[in-house]
């Protein structure tokens, strides 16, 4: 769904400060995914977002999307190696004038008590809707 449903409904959209928290469609996750597969390294191919941790939004005319991967069946030895070492942090992307998704920052591990209020690349207007990104039951 995409929204931390803690804020909105499901299928629902909260706003604040010219910030909007969307419901996110099986296309936009795929897009979001590609766009972590395309600045891997090694190429991470088997992956997908892990559930209840994709935020999406918009600010401004920018969309804004948020996400924790996980591999899925058919992944090599070398994606469960370099999964293991970065598949625990929050991924951000920004998708700017439909210019297509772009990753820009990831979380620390462990990841700080500020969850996504602290990465510079999202809105603080954003970040508060999504619940500064800490995951909780029942989103998605």
């Amino acid at each position: 769904m995409g929204t931390s449903t803690g804020h909105t409904a499901a299928g629902s959209s909260a706003k604040t400060g010219g910030c909007r928290s969307l419901p996110a469609s099986p296309t936009v996750k795929a897009s979001v995914t590609a766009a972590y597969r395309r600045q891997t390294q090694p190429p991470l191919t088997h992956i997908a977002p892990v559930k209840g941790t994709f935020y999406y939004g918009s600010c401004g005319g920018v969309l804004y999307a948020g996400t924790r991967f996980h591999l899925i069946a058919g992944s090599t030895e070398a994606e469960q190696v370099a999964l293991q070492d970065d598949g625990a942090a929050m991924k951000y992307f920004v998708d700017r004038t439909g210019a297509g998704w772009r990753y820009v920052a990831s979380d620390s591990f462990p990841a700080g008590p500020r969850g996504c209020a602290a990465i510079a690349q999202i809105p603080a207007h954003l970040a508060a809707l999504w619940n500064d990104c800490q995951s909780t039951a029942g989103h998605e």
